[in-house]
């Protein structure tokens, strides 16, 4: 056979059937002509090699077809250079077939809802997850292949969401445990993680403390709901137990009666953010659980509209209620800072109000510490007011004073 040219190529006609013609100087190297009666392909001419890698296994691999996307000149310089990686051991028809099979990052998202999240992760992380997942990281890298996403791309995306610091951190982090992922299931080489070296935006963390006099005027106005029933009693009871319990709000609408523990004071969760935890209870929150009106049919000790199933959320009548409060801006977690805070100035430790909140590192307590100042600097100013009144001179102390120095 003769060395393929594209004089010889071009001379070459179609027939009634599909053939090949082989090269004479490199092994493997051939052009395969579609017959005259291909509706699509109609006399086609694609250069081919075809080879057998290092088990054996027949290959056969496109090229390029002639005049549309190669050249016969072309055509042969690939198939030697593809002949150089097989003669080391590779593989170039499977890397292009799993290059054109990887994974992208939609893949890679679905497989991390499925395989990680639902089995590692609560429920609410879930869903939030699936926000930043649905929002932010499949709108802009979905279609990209896992194992091509760059360092740039990651921080091209962190940077569009700068004006969202928290959104933006957040979303950085779910990239990187994926990223973490996809390595340890091989769609990634180790070490790979292109989050690495991609800085988090500083946060402004926001701890909003309720005074004595917004408590007073909360308390009201709840009072006030209460009477005229402008809200359901079921959400003026889980926001008075936020209030009582430092709880996290969804400790308390998924609360149950059987996880409530009249004659120990607590509620014996088993399950919350942390884990497993007892929240212990007041007698502010024991009389609010005392009155309310629990039903046979119901589980739930904050019931929705329907007693049958829990109340799921209470932001829009929390929105109403603190702003008759003039509490703009108020969050139903700033309740929790405000137990804290409570307690802080009551003079109790930090590993105290720890163990109350539930949290399951001290760092996370550390937040509160600066309050702790508070009441020793009342102390000191007290102390203080005291020693500076002991030395203040009386009238005749000064009387008596001048006489002597004249």
């Amino acid at each position: 056979m003769p060395k393929l040219t594209k004089r010889f190529v071009d001379a070459a006609e179609p027939k009634e059937r599909e053939y090949f013609l082989w090269d004479d100087e490199i092994p493997g190297f051939g052009v395969r002509i579609r017959p005259r009666s291909s509706r699509f392909l109609n006399g086609t001419k694609t250069f081919i090699l075809q080879y057998r890698n290092a088990h054996r296994n027949q290959r056969r691999m496109k090229l390029g077809r002639m005049g549309i996307d190669t050249t016969a000149e072309r055509a042969r310089k690939k198939a030697r250079d593809e002949l150089s990686k097989i003669a080391d051991g590779g593989d170039p028809q499977k890397d292009r077939r799993d290059r054109r099979d990887a994974e992208t990052l939609n893949q890679l998202a679905d497989r991390y809802m499925t395989d990680h999240a639902s089995v590692f992760k609560k429920a609410s992380s879930q869903k939030s997850d699936d926000d930043l997942l649905r929002l932010h990281i499949r709108p802009a890298l979905g279609i990209e292949r896992v194992e091509t996403i760059t360092r740039r791309d990651i921080s091209n995306l962190h940077s569009r969401m700068k004006g969202t610091p928290g959104a933006a951190n957040r979303t950085l982090a779910l990239l990187s445990k994926m990223m973490n992922l996809a390595e340890k299931w091989g769609v990634r080489p180790d070490g790979s993680n292109p989050c690495r070296h991609v800085d988090k935006y500083p946060e402004r963390k926001m701890q909003r403390f309720l005074s004595d006099q917004e408590l007073a005027r909360l308390g009201q106005v709840l009072s006030e709901a209460e009477r005229t029933q402008t809200e359901l009693t079921s959400v003026i009871a889980a926001i008075r137990l936020l209030i009582f319990t430092g709880a996290r709000t969804g400790e308390i609408l998924n609360l149950t009666w059987d996880q409530v523990d009249f004659e120990n004071t607590w509620l014996n969760l088993d399950d919350s953010k942390t884990g497993a935890k007892l929240i212990y209870l007041a007698p502010g929150a024991l009389e609010i659980l005392k009155g309310i009106e629990r039903q046979e049919s119901s589980p739930w000790v904050i019931q929705g509209r329907d007693p049958r199933k829990p109340l799921v959320n209470i932001r829009k009548p929390w929105g109403r209620i603190r702003k008759r409060a003039s509490l703009d801006g108020v969050r139903l977690h700033d309740l929790r800072h405000t137990f804290a805070s409570f307690g802080v100035a009551g003079g109790l430790s930090l590993p105290i109000i720890g163990k109350l909140l539930g949290h399951a590192h001290p760092a996370t307590t550390a937040r509160y510490a600066h309050l702790a100042a508070d009441p020793m600097r009342k102390a000191a100013s007290a102390i203080g007011d005291r020693i500076a009144a002991a030395m203040e001179p009386t009238d005749n102390e000064v009387i008596e004073l001048a006489a002597r120095t004249k």
